[in-house]
């Protein structure tokens, strides 16, 4: 979907291939299995390993770490091909969580989880929200109480993306006082771990094969090493330091989807038989699709220019979320309106644009509810 107007200078030759070797893999191992794991609600670990075993999986991991020390790009990149195969946001939780660990943790922690982490043997996730405390982190409840060398956590977590498929956890719990100076992020390596229970699988609208679960933690034991970075109450500042580079991971996706709905509709409409031509030949439609087509380019654009900037080490945390609420805005317009131009085929749960218009609701509440990133951005004003 005109391709040239999405050309930025991050986009070499080498990560165009890389762009290529992935959409290959995708198509050939992931789409074929989509539909069974929509069903099933959620998509194997083991789907993973091979495709870590590519240098899919964290492409920017250091090579001391299993990776091949590329730049962010490349995980972006991984992120975008996988929205336009409609795959969902596990990915992206993993690779937010192993980024926690990179940047935060101890050798000795770096050493431990990031190798299994990059090659696929553990999928990650984050246990942050719970049933009363959503985007405001200062009021998390869950707590971890010291118990020698140990810590002993008490709590419960919902929403999580990973949670019924994960075997390495990070969880945010509240080791001080009330407030952001009293949490900290504890790993946890979940299998058979005492007092710790996935609940139910979560039914979405959307994104089906994203397992979401509630998780329980009765008394939990946690040795007192797995506290990331070995110093409590750096949670909160730990949680903030990848914020730009997390926005992104909403905001490619925003445009991956908007580009596919539009090149799906315009497909569509072009094959459509609706008084006498096709749908495409009405003047109403073609106008529609330019005004949705400026959209994807001035999305693209602010994308492309925030992952250079990201890149430079210049991304601002405004700017990350200014694109993420105004991009996911548009996802869901564009969705919206594709879907209206599909007519009724575009309500049916087998068109990729029902699904897709599903899908792209949530991107405006995970990641920072869109009234919060502007409450945000409003205060630098």
């Amino acid at each position: 979907m005109l391709p040239q107007l999405h050309r930025h200078a991050w986009m070499d030759s080498e990560i165009e291939a890389f762009r290529e070797q992935v959409r290959r893999y995708v198509a050939a191992e992931f789409s074929p299995k989509l539909d069974d794991w929509r069903r099933q609600g959620y998509i194997p670990r083991e789907t993973w390993r091979p495709f870590g075993d590519m240098g899919f999986l964290l492409p920017e991991m250091e090579e001391a770490y299993g990776g091949a020390g590329a730049n962010l790009a490349y995980q972006l990149v991984v992120q975008d091909e996988l929205t336009q195969a409609e795959m969902p946001v596990n990915i992206a939780v993993h690779t937010i969580a192993s980024h926690y660990i990179l940047a935060c943790g101890t050798e000795t922690q770096k050493q431990r989880w990031l190798p299994k982490l990059t090659n696929g043997e553990m999928l990650a996730a984050i246990a942050m929200t719970e049933p009363g405390c959503g985007s405001d982190l200062k009021a998390i409840a869950t707590r971890a109480r010291r118990d020698g060398d140990h810590y002993v956590i008490d709590g419960a977590k919902t929403f999580i993306t990973n949670g019924h498929t994960s075997n390495l956890l990070i969880v945010v719990a509240r080791t001080g006082e009330a407030g952001a100076r009293g949490l900290s992020l504890f790993v946890l390596e979940t299998e058979n771990l005492p007092g710790f229970r996935v609940g139910r699988l979560l039914e979405k609208i959307g994104m089906e094969a994203s397992d979401t679960a509630e998780l329980f933690f009765d008394g939990v034991r946690v040795p007192a090493d797995q506290l990331l970075g070995g110093i409590e109450g750096e949670g909160f500042k730990q949680l903030m330091g990848q914020l730009p580079y997390e926005r992104m991971l909403i905001a490619v996706p925003a445009a991956a989807t908007i580009d596919r709905a539009l090149e799906l509709t315009i497909d569509y409409t072009k094959q459509r038989k609706a008084f006498g031509g096709t749908l495409f030949d009405m003047q109403t439609t073609r106008h529609k699709l330019a005004e949705l087509a400026t959209i994807a380019h001035v999305v693209r654009t602010l994308v492309n220019d925030c992952i250079q900037r990201l890149l430079d080490g210049k991304l601002d945390d405004e700017a990350a979320y200014m694109a993420k609420w105004w991009c996911t805005e548009q996802q869901c317009r564009v969705t919206d309106e594709c879907l209206q131009l599909f007519g009724g085929y575009g309500y049916m749960a087998e068109y990729p644009i029902a699904r897709m218009y599903a899908a792209s609701r949530v991107q405006k509440i995970y990641g920072g509810a869109n009234e919060v990133l502007k409450d945000l951005i409003s205060r630098k004003l």
